[in-house]
């Protein structure tokens, strides 16, 4: 079925406005949300799993014509993180610009509040028998990538387990 707004030229507004937009806050906003996800992998382990990223806070230019001025990572922490965090903050921005390919952090503002751990929402493994746990390991054996096996074993047994309770 052809759509007569395209046959008598008529557009959205929004088709127009968004690819104008999109880069914009793909850089201002966007960002924020690939980097709460791929936070552990940034900072490590370490830092991650006691700490997460909120939000990025962009300095207000007076004028378009304003030089770009990186913005500030708020980040929250919980217990002995926070000191962590502070020691190793040219080593955060660092790791953050790199991974968002520009250099968009230039502070890091610390803000002392619980974090719920990403290893905490995980469900644990259904169980398997012994037999089936070895068969599923020999399949991913030659898998190189260990974060990448280790994913694939428990995608298997989760898959076995659904199998199972049918």
């Amino acid at each position: 079925m052809s759509d007569d707004r395209s046959q008598k030229g008529f557009r959205p507004l929004a088709d127009p406005a968004a690819g104008i937009l999109d880069p914009v806050l793909r850089k201002r906003a966007g960002i924020t949300i690939e980097l709460v996800q791929a936070w552990e992998e940034v900072v490590g382990t370490a830092l991650g799993e006691f700490s997460r990223p909120l939000k990025l806070v962009w300095p207000r230019r007076a004028h378009e014509d304003d030089p770009f001025q990186p913005a500030t990572l708020v980040i929250a922490c919980q217990g002995f993180t926070a000191m962590r965090v502070q020691h190793e903050t040219g080593e955060i921005i660092s790791r953050v610009n790199a991974f968002l390919g520009f250099a968009a952090v230039g502070r890091i503002k610390i803000e002392q509040k619980p974090v719920t751990s990403p290893a905490a929402k995980r469900r644990a493994l259904p169980s398997v028998d012994a037999e089936t746990a070895k068969k599923i390991s020999r399949s991913v054996e030659p898998i190189e990538d260990e974060s990448l096996r280790e994913a694939l074993q428990r995608l298997g047994q989760s898959i076995h387990a659904e199998k199972t309770k049918r």
